[in-house]
């Protein structure tokens, strides 16, 4: 026989705890109220179950799967909108066809004989089998009268003391036959008690009621709630209990660590691997989630507390919940009904005061006293990642907090005892910022080896030599405000989308792993980091003719972390070497764009006045170069980029080049000039690491000053970058400008308009309307070939409200011309 588990309830009433929560998924000792109804169906025989799912129905699927664990085979049955009672149980009707089936909520708690019901319905030849008990107080439940035989005879939905005629109540569990969907209508909301059962009953078909005796509590209230907790500690329940009774009413489940000198006066339920500390004095009625942290002298009574939680020496919670992975700090008080929801800091001496909900992800101040609800409902980022990793303004977006949980949620999914590399640049905001990082990873049992400050490019290198992963923490290029923390794969590139959104999920379950003591991870620095780069760098990239050109070049480390590497690699590479800003500034770790201009034109000055070959001006971290030619004149990124493939594909005469696709088509004239071939990619970064991994990969770039030297590294390196350009220079001994002059000037134009996300897909949809019988190519948004051979390319950002458009043309004004034709097309389709 099959049941069917509605378990699609939004728990408004639950609030906080299903903020983030389905409501059937809420622990009633230590175990999801769903978990112990399937437990009760499969000790009644049913071995398949349909899920009726709706609100946060992935939470529901991730955590029962198909089922294995629970001894049986699920199915889910997902409705788009709200359905009803009736109306979600006939959206799975197509897996209900072949017999009587069982009808249960996922969040009322019961030890009813489901056996003893269903042989009551085929007695009695039932349609319809509705499951009755006796309540003391029926107001809030429907009311149903049935006659001597059992045949229903009326139903009342929630009524006045006025109209209460009978203490039986309907329950929410049924036993059915299929030929009862013939009276749902498919696709609209409709309610078995307040539409169905009525008509069933008038048109004098056989629905019955069955008084059952047992336990039964619709937690749909937290009084509900907390009395369902204190029943099953009672015994008042027939539940299956995963834990030993230690002493008559106190349940500590495997792995747990009660220190002999703590206070346990059951009934209590101590979950698997929590930790009591001794001194520490847990009440009647408490119940304890996994992984629970109770330290000394804390004082809890009839307190449920969820996963994860840290509860702090001299702590006193009464009567109250506490979501999963929430942190309750030294001597604070949390009153009884009080409700704090998942993620939540409770600062040090803080009172919650009786009563009070805080919503999920907040921070209550040391020494605070609340006695106003903490509602959060404003709307987070779309997703976690964006173009660089996790971005914010430092202490409002980006706080030590936020960097524990992510890195918590890294190590999650990480094995215990992997090695990871963190490094950052030379910024307080990331010195502050990675001690929170390595602080959350040896604690998730992770081992650290931390670089300290390093360019990005040796984080990269360090972390594929050694290690499983890695987190760079960098200030955002252009705002010294704000923050990157950027998660490397054991590649040393950045993390993958799939890996990406693993750990997004990760983050916002906030289910995170925590170490015992004795697991808690090792911390190293390694000696010599950026000797070892520079050896290896010069071994693998050609510097074939660099001693014999006697070549001279200026190098502005930006101020930056270049500046650590520079001196060993300059010194090797056999070139007279003039640098200049060759020290580290935390005062000012990033520059803006007319910085960088400033910047650049005083090494034009320094290369033509030293006469220099070139300079080159290194970024912040040491990811991407500007190039000067000898004569101290600027090239800009496009056009470095042209430069740079000319004489690589001029030296190769063979292979393969990765561009974004907003690059000018020129690069084509370049390559096809020396026999090289483009690969046009999207303007992600991991496209261009992947792109460049193939044997036959020769060079590849971003056109904003980012080179990749497959020789050497797939990811962005300004080091490979410029001993590559040295090597090249040495070899080829034409300068900088006259490689210039002999690619054509391109004309591209550029624009963004505002798009909101709502409008996204219409604006790319209208694009490709009236594109019409044009040349499409989709490598990265959408790109119009003209039959002149010009093009505009429509692409949506990825982490902002806002379209991005290119068109290049012969000269400027038609590539401005055919710019402003697309960028009417995304505003019409906007409005």
């Amino acid at each position: 026989m099959k049941a069917v588990v509605m378990a699609g309830g939004e728990g408004t009433r639950l609030r906080p705890m299903t903020a983030s929560m389905p409501k059937p998924l809420l622990p009633i000792v230590n175990k999801p109220i769903m978990e112990h109804v399937l437990r009760l169906l499969r000790r009644h025989g049913v071995t398949e179950t349909v899920v009726t799912v709706q609100f946060l129905a992935s939470l529901v699927r991730n955590y029962f799967g198909d089922g294995e664990d629970a001894g049986m085979v699920l199915h889910y049955a997902t409705e788009e909108t709200p359905l009803g009672t009736a109306g979600s149980v006939k959206n799975a009707e197509h897996l209900l066809d072949d017999g009587t089936f069982i009808v249960i909520s996922g969040d009322a708690l019961t030890d009813f004989d489901l056996t003893d019901l269903v042989k009551y319905h085929h007695d009695k030849g039932a349609l319809v089998t509705v499951c009755l008990t006796r309540v003391p107080d029926p107001l809030e439940f429907g009311i149903t009268i049935v006659d001597d035989d059992g045949r229903v005879q009326r139903f009342l939905e929630k009524p006045t003391w006025g109209q209460v005629f009978s203490d039986t109540v309907n329950t929410g569990i049924y036993v059915m036959e299929p030929e009862v969907f013939e009276h749902v209508a498919a696709g609209e909301v409709v309610d078995w008690s307040g539409d169905v059962f009525p008509k069933l009953v008038e048109a004098g078909l056989p629905i019955y009621g069955y008084v059952a005796e047992g336990y039964w509590e619709d937690v749909g209230t937290h009084d509900s709630y907390f009395r369902a907790q204190a029943d099953v500690l009672s015994g008042k329940v027939d539940l299956e209990l995963d834990a030993f009774e230690v002493s008559p009413g106190v349940y500590i489940a495997e792995g747990a660590d009660v220190h002999p000198d703590a206070v346990l006066r059951g009934p209590l339920y101590i979950g698997d691997y929590a930790k009591i500390e001794a001194g520490a004095e847990l009440r009647e009625f408490c119940v304890l989630g996994s992984n629970v942290v109770v330290k000394n002298g804390a004082f809890l009574h009839r307190a449920v507390v969820h996963d994860n939680v840290f509860i702090g020496p001299q702590t006193n919670l009464r009567a109250c919940v506490i979501g999963k992975n929430t942190d309750i700090m030294r001597a604070a008080r949390v009153d009884e009904g009080a409700i704090i929801g998942d993620e939540c800091v409770i600062g040090e001496e803080a009172l919650v005061s009786a009563g009070i909900k805080i919503y999920p992800f907040k921070t209550v101040d040391a020494g605070a006293v609340v006695n106003t609800n903490v509602i959060f409902e404003s709307r987070g980022q779309r997703t976690l990642f964006g173009p660089r990793g996790v971005s914010g303004i430092v202490n409002v977006e980006i706080t030590p907090e936020l960097a524990v949980r992510l890195a918590s949620a890294w190590a999650t999914t990480l094995k215990k005892g992997t090695t990871v590399t963190t490094s950052r640049d030379v910024s307080r905001a990331a010195r502050a910022l990675k001690r929170a990082v390595i602080a959350a990873l040896t604690s998730s049992a992770i081992n650290v080896v931390d670089l300290e400050v390093v360019p990005v490019p040796v984080a990269r290198l360090e972390t594929a030599q050694a290690s499983g992963g890695g987190v760079v923490l960098r200030t955002t290029p252009g705002q010294p405000e704000s923050v990157d923390i950027v998660f490397l794969d054991g590649r040393g590139a950045d993390l993958s989308q799939v890996a990406q959104r693993r750990l997004e999920r990760t983050f916002s379950r906030g289910e995170y792993r925590r170490a015992f003591p004795g697991e808690i991870g090792d911390l190293a620095f390694p000696p010599r980091v950026m000797e070892a780069y520079a050896l290896e760098l010069l071994r693998r990239v050609d510097t074939t003719g660099v001693s014999e050109a006697g070549l001279k070049v200026v190098v502005d480390t930006g101020g930056g972390t270049a500046a650590l590497v520079l001196p060993s690699l300059l010194g090797r590479l056999g070139v007279d070497a003039l640098t200049v800003n060759n020290g580290l500034d935390e005062t000012s770790p990033t520059e803006t764009t007319a910085e960088r201009r400033e910047a650049l034109k005083r090494l034009g000055t320094l290369v033509s006045s030293s006469r220099a070959a070139f300079g080159v001006h290194f970024d912040p971290v040491g990811e991407r170069i500007s190039i000067v030619d000898e004569r101290g004149g600027i090239i800009d990124d496009e056009r470095a980029l042209l430069v740079t493939l000319d004489l690589v594909a001029a030296e190769r005469r063979l292979g393969r080049v990765a561009l974004p696709v907003t690059t000018t088509r020129l690069a084509e004239q370049v390559a096809a000039f020396h026999g090289v071939q483009i690969d046009w990619i999207s303007t992600a970064p991991a496209a261009l690491t992947a792109a460049t991994e193939g044997p036959d990969a020769i060079f590849g770039g971003d056109g904003r000053g980012g080179f990749v030297v497959p020789a050497f590294s797939t990811a962005l390196d300004g080091f490979a970058a410029f001993v590559q350009l040295i090597g090249l220079v040495a070899r080829t001994k034409l300068p900088l400008s006259e490689i210039d002059r002999r690619i054509p000037q391109s004309h591209i134009a550029r624009r963004s308009v505002p798009t909101p996300w709502a409008a996204k897909g219409m604006v790319m949809r209208a694009v490709i309307e009236d594109a019409g019988e044009r040349t499409l190519d989709t490598t990265d948004g959408v790109r119009v070939v003209e039959q002149d051979g010009s093009w505009a390319l429509v692409l949506p950002d990825p982490a902002e409200p806002v379209t991005h458009l290119w068109a290049e043309a012969a000269d400027d004004t038609t590539a401005t011309h055919l710019l402003e034709t697309w960028a009417d097309v995304v505003s019409r389709a906007d409005s």
